[in-house]
């Protein structure tokens, strides 16, 4: 016991080194330059929605159950979080090498001789305490620690972007096949409009009243309208496939809830953007993660040059041994170890170097990642301000070569138009009515494109907040 109190005092002092002599860099978050405001011009019109639930603005039950279905049974979603669960186990580990380890061991064993007359047997008993604790002397633990903290936070941000990205993904192709549908349905009633077409010009050639080209040119456009329905169909399909890959549901079960909901476009709610591309860095998950990773590099440094100095830990043992009917023993061991770097050939030196251009990789892909950030935002506004301002001048488009169309087929029937005229009028009042869908589909992707570039209604505080696989997005 004397000896043992003269050592306490030297560990007492160990341990107040390690409180003031952490080596490596304290990281502080980078300050980096962007616009004070947004160039492209903002979204407005009368209706504006908040991040957090513009989904709801949808107003389309089918899209918030597929939603909630790919979100319930998602391998992206999945994967992030065993991500987080792999993280959050790797910061356990790193602190509970801070506390001392205590191992005990015990053991039964009998002994004797197989030659006859040699003495009989004996049974000994043993048991026995190791204990260590690595004394934190310049900080490698409390960096390594550090380290494991961040990058647990980084993978909560990745499951957040996952989820962003899904959500945003399940809508792209859920408005694409409401649209595919749109244009089918305008193909197949202009492959309708043309059959009609083609057979009263047959009766006609047959009366006598039309040359038999006129027949081929009705012929030839029925065909040709017939393709684009097929081909169209096809179209869908593969919308419809890669709803099943994204919500996980069986395609018999997707393609009863599709029929459940009417055949338009949902009309979501204009994005208000109050935010100033400085909040990005609080909006958006994926720069949330690139940040933690820049700190997490930051600390490797610490830990790099911590392992660069002397190591000190205190060790002690104590065991038991008796063997029955005869005599035992209580040996016990306590003291330091010091462990001194002598010579490396420079490996040491060198893991500093690394973990420091590590840290300057990180710290460009955090700027890079930034200034990607703030152009996928602006390129989302000019592409959403430049939709509306078509769609309404593709809607007047189309309804004026509906007007036309009509007319030009009452003109036909009167026998005062061509049927080349009216053919051309047919091409033209579709491709005017598809534009006019392809302008309004446009219209919402580039929306949920903004709302995505955005962060999707995420906020920095969330982290604090994930103990659920899942928590609702919405």
């Amino acid at each position: 016991m004397p000896s043992v109190l003269r050592i306490l005092p030297a560990a007492v002092l160990a341990s107040l080194l390690a409180a003031c002599a952490t080596v490596g860099p304290d990281y502080q978050a980078p300050r980096l330059a962007t616009p004070t405001e947004w160039q492209a011009a903002l979204p407005h019109g009368g209706r504006s929605a908040d991040l957090l639930h513009w989904w709801q603005s949808f107003n389309d039950p089918v899209l918030d159950k597929l939603l909630a279905r790919a979100e319930a049974d998602s391998p992206s979603l999945d994967q992030a979080w065993a991500s987080i669960v792999a993280a959050r186990a790797n910061l356990s580990s790193a602190q509970a090498s801070q506390l001392p380890s205590l191992t005990g061991s015990g053991g039964v064993s009998r002994t004797g001789n197989l030659r006859q007359g040699q003495g009989g047997t004996a049974t000994t008993s043993t048991a026995a305490l190791d204990a260590s604790w690595e004394v934190d002397l310049f900080g490698g633990i409390k960096r390594s620690t550090e380290a494991a903290r961040a990058r647990a936070s980084a993978s909560v941000s990745d499951w957040h972007e996952a989820r962003v990205s899904l959500a945003a993904e399940v809508a792209n192709e859920y408005v694409s096949y409401r649209a595919c549908q749109l244009l089918l349905a305008s193909y197949q009633a202009d492959a309708q409009s043309r059959q009609v077409t083609a057979q009263l010009t047959n009766r006609s050639v047959a009366a006598g009243f039309s040359a038999q080209s006129d027949a081929d040119l009705a012929e030839a456009g029925t065909a040709t309208a017939t393709s684009n329905v097929l081909a169209q169909a096809a179209e869908c399909e593969l919308d419809i496939k890669s709803l099943v890959a994204l919500t996980g549901m069986a395609e018999h079960e997707l393609r009863a809830t599709l029929a459940q909901g009417p055949l338009q476009l949902p009309k979501p709610a204009t994005l208000a953007v109050q935010s100033l591309p400085a909040q990005l860095l609080a909006q958006r998950p994926d720069l949330a993660t690139k940040e933690r990773n820049l700190a997490a590099a930051s600390a490797d440094i610490g830990v790099a040059e911590a392992n660069r100095y002397p190591r000190f830990s205190l060790l002690g043992s104590i065991s038991s041994s008796e063997v029955r009917g005869g005599s035992g023993s209580s040996p016990w061991s306590f003291g330091p170890s010091l462990s001194l770097p002598l010579f490396d050939g420079g490996s040491r030196r060198a893991a500093v170097d690394k973990a420091r251009a590590s840290y300057e990789q990180a710290l460009a892909s955090y700027r890079q990642g930034v200034l990607d950030a703030v152009k996928e935002v602006e390129q989302a506004l000019v592409r959403l301000d430049a939709a509306t301002r078509s769609e309404a001048s593709r809607r007047a488009s189309a309804e004026g070569y509906q007007r036309y169309l009509a007319a030009t087929r009452a003109m036909w029937q009167a026998g005062s138009a061509s049927l080349l005229t009216l053919e051309q009028a047919q091409r033209d009042a579709r491709g005017a009515e598809q534009t006019y869908i392809t302008s309004q589909r446009d219209r919402i992707l580039d929306g949920i494109a903004l709302y995505k570039a955005l962060g999707g209604g995420w906020e920095a505080q969330q982290n604090d907040n994930v103990n659920g696989k899942r928590e609702s997005s919405k």
